[in-house]
């Protein structure tokens, strides 16, 4: 219902095509779990892609779903991200999350479309690097650029490779920072 009702406005405007295509989707968080909605744009308005569901009804505050015979009437309204399905609160998610935000600490991401046309000399999983050690070049653009260790750390995973190509976003390694010495840290703890 969520997923219609933010469609609705959309579908006046053209939103169906003469060949059918890949339906579209919409994510949410609902009491910590994802969930995924799938519908399409259609000549005569919106369909569900759900077995069982049939769209009766659609608009940017009510959706009436028939399922499996049986007709629901949702009230939706949004502030901000939060979308609410009567009682129901749903958190909107992006349709292109930023990949930056969902990588581990350590990740090295490409920052544009190119080719990965050098790795450092020795470079491995298990090697050893320093904070801002030149780790592997880019060509994007016609333009070299440099991607260097984010932290003093171990490899501890290496994607790329001379000739890859990658999109932006891509994870090419993982550097994983050396953790602080803890009986030096007790130690001066002691002296205090």
């Amino acid at each position: 219902a969520a997923a219609l009702a933010d469609a609705h406005g959309r579908s006046r405007f053209g939103g169906w095509r003469n060949l059918p295509s890949q339906p579209q989707t919409k994510r949410y968080l609902m009491a910590g779990e994802e969930h995924e909605a799938r519908y399409r744009h259609t000549r005569t308005g919106l369909a569900a892609d759900a077995p069982g569901v049939r769209v009766v009804h659609a608009d940017a505050r009510t959706v009436v779903l028939e399922v499996d015979g049986v007709r629901r009437r949702f009230e939706v309204a949004r502030y901000g991200d939060q979308v609410y399905v009567g009682p129901t609160a749903l958190t909107a998610l992006s349709r292109f999350p930023d990949p930056a935000a969902q990588r581990a600490p350590g990740s090295l991401l490409a920052p544009m479309p190119g080719t990965v046309v050098r790795v450092a000399d020795g470079l491995a999983v298990g090697a050893a690097v320093r904070a801002g050690e030149p780790l592997l070049w880019l060509e994007a653009m016609k333009m070299e650029h440099k991607i260097t260790a984010p932290v003093t750390g171990t490899v501890t995973a290496l994607h790329a490779a001379p000739g890859r190509q990658v999109e932006v976003g891509a994870l090419l390694a993982v550097v994983e920072a050396i953790a602080a010495d803890a009986p030096a840290v007790e130690a001066n703890q002691e002296d205090q």
